[in-house]
């Protein structure tokens, strides 16, 4: 880590704060958590399981305020990231650090207290996998950063299975795994277009260390892996028809959209159309695949709610 940035903080308000949050990446954290929660079988009280909700998205934001304060000078260095707090001179490092740690804390503590003490070790160690395996150790040093890191953001719905049952089965887990291939596409789409910001500030993301035709090729792999892999919750039984057609419909077309991305180099023109229509239908793609799990768990006329 390089030295703090010398210019003199802003007045801060609760607004930067919450921008350290990352609150458009929690929103889909969240939503995932929810997710995992109310597909899970068996009942939880309403107000417990928006506890465990709440627990999630206060350790989501904590890993982001952390990961923000580790990378206050790479994030000044990209155009995606200089208008974040810490570049914009609106907190000091420690104000980030400390509120990062504070509100990872108390998501843990409230989750086990309140919730789960399984579900609070799952949070913390989700906590620990973005913040110190993949932003500390992974990311600076390997073009593999994302793929493994992409278990940070597996882990809600993992989470939220296990605020109801209190126990890890392979649903849960399988939960994790589609989340977990579906990482390397979803951010190697936006790093093909973003790629000059990267080899500025010499982070080795796959585009830059690998080159382009390689990441074009991985990006259509790993959708051929999440085809199969949205597929396994249904094929084994833990889901319905309803879940079993959308994620066929859904990973067909991202393999459908990861094609021209494959065959295809920014040479071509186009300024990345192909890539940001992933990108765009990526995140749309994983609120879809996850609101249709909640929705053939609904249909089958289980309570939810003690």
């Amino acid at each position: 880590m390089t030295a703090a940035p010398t210019t003199q903080p802003l007045p801060a308000e609760w607004r930067d704060f919450f921008a350290l949050t990352k609150p458009r990446v929690m929103s889909l954290v969240v939503f995932t958590g929810l997710c995992g929660l109310l597909a899970a079988p068996g009942h939880i009280h309403p107000v417990i399981g928006f506890t465990a909700i709440l627990c999630i998205a206060m350790g989501a934001g904590g890993a982001a305020a952390l990961n923000q304060w580790w990378e206050a000078d790479i994030d000044a260095g990209m155009k995606r990231t200089a208008k974040r707090p810490l570049p914009q001179g609106k907190l000091t490092r420690t104000d980030a650090r400390d509120f990062g740690i504070a509100l990872s804390a108390a998501s843990v503590g409230i989750m086990g207290v309140a919730v789960h003490w399984l579900a609070a070790i799952i949070l913390a160690l989700s906590i620990v996998y973005y913040a110190v395996l993949y932003t500390i150790w992974l990311k600076p040093r390997t073009p593999q950063n994302i793929v493994i890191g992409g278990g940070a953001g597996a882990f809600p719905p993992l989470i939220g299975w296990i605020a109801v049952t209190g126990e890890i089965t392979a649903m849960p887990l399988l939960l994790f795994a589609i989340i977990f291939v579906w990482t390397p596409p979803h951010f190697w789409a936006l790093a093909l277009f973003v790629k000059t910001d990267y080899a500025k500030v010499g982070i080795p993301m796959m585009p830059v260390v690998a080159g382009e035709a390689a990441t074009r090729r991985q990006i259509l792999a790993y959708s051929l892996i999440l085809f199969v892999t949205s597929l396994v919750p249904w094929w084994i039984g833990g889901t319905g028809a309803l879940y079993g057609v959308a994620a066929a419909l859904l990973s067909g077309g991202f393999v459908a959209l990861s094609i021209p991305v494959a065959f295809r180099s920014s040479e071509d023109g186009d300024a990345m159309k192909p890539e940001k229509k992933l990108f765009g239908y990526s995140v749309i793609y994983l609120f879809a695949l996850f609101a249709a799990l909640v929705a053939d768990r609904l249909i089958l006329g289980q309570g939810l709610f003690a």
